[in-house]
């Protein structure tokens, strides 16, 4: 036996709700997946249709050139703050699972390189807001991001590459007052992406009430 407990909600009991966004094969079975109560037994392409609707102006890219494993996590930061679309830029292939299928929510884009990247940004007319503690970069705290923008972060330990420092249009540390010179790149892309939040978003959603499908015997709560 496992001595992990299941999530989620069971069957749902009675006659099935008429709603085209409902997943019947969920309803039959119960819905174990990691996402808010709100979007309990829903269909993958309903959910994200819905987010879709919702979803703010910034875009998050990371560089990827040594398979980064917190390119997951960076992602799942992006899909809990509704960003427009996450850029992976360098390597296509990339570690997923530190998105904890979060990626299946959230649009990805892959560009060979920066300087594709930058085109890309350039045409859409998304200032680059690189985030590193380089010299000459403004704090995060003293300054509110733009509404629209690409937040990019760099390879974990060398941080932005140089060249990508060179497409940036705005560069921005994060204050720190310890002794470590540099913070987990996907920590510091929930701390970007939060301000971003503070100053552009309103209230989050209501994640709702728990659909009436019986949890599992002894389960922990929803995870949100």
């Amino acid at each position: 036996m496992s001595d992990e407990a299941e999530v989620g909600v069971g069957p749902w009991p009675g006659a099935w709700p008429d709603d085209p966004r409902l997943d019947p094969e969920l309803l039959a079975r119960g819905d174990r997946r990691n996402v808010v109560d709100r979007y309990r037994y829903w269909r993958h392409e309903a959910i994200v249709a819905d987010l879709d609707a919702r979803r703010h102006d910034f875009h998050v890219a990371i560089e990827n050139w040594q398979h980064d494993l917190n390119i997951g996590t960076v992602v799942r930061n992006a899909n809990a703050f509704l960003a427009a679309q996450v850029h992976i830029v360098g390597r296509r292939r990339w570690n997923r699972r530190g998105a904890m299928v979060t990626d299946r929510y959230q649009h990805l884009r892959h560009h060979d390189t920066i300087e594709a990247f930058v085109r890309w940004a350039h045409a859409s007319e998304l200032p680059i807001v690189g985030i590193d503690n380089l010299p000459g970069s403004r704090t995060l705290e003293a300054d509110a991001l733009p509404r629209r923008c690409v937040l990019l972060f760099g390879q974990e330990g060398p941080g932005l590459s140089a060249a990508a420092h060179a497409g940036c249009d705005h560069v921005y540390s994060i204050a720190q007052y310890g002794s470590t010179r540099s913070i987990n790149a996907g920590v510091a892309s929930g701390i970007a992406m939060h301000a971003w939040i503070r100053t552009h978003a309103g209230p989050a959603p209501d994640p709702g009430s728990p659909p009436p499908g019986p949890p599992p015997p002894g389960s922990p709560p929803l995870l949100i």
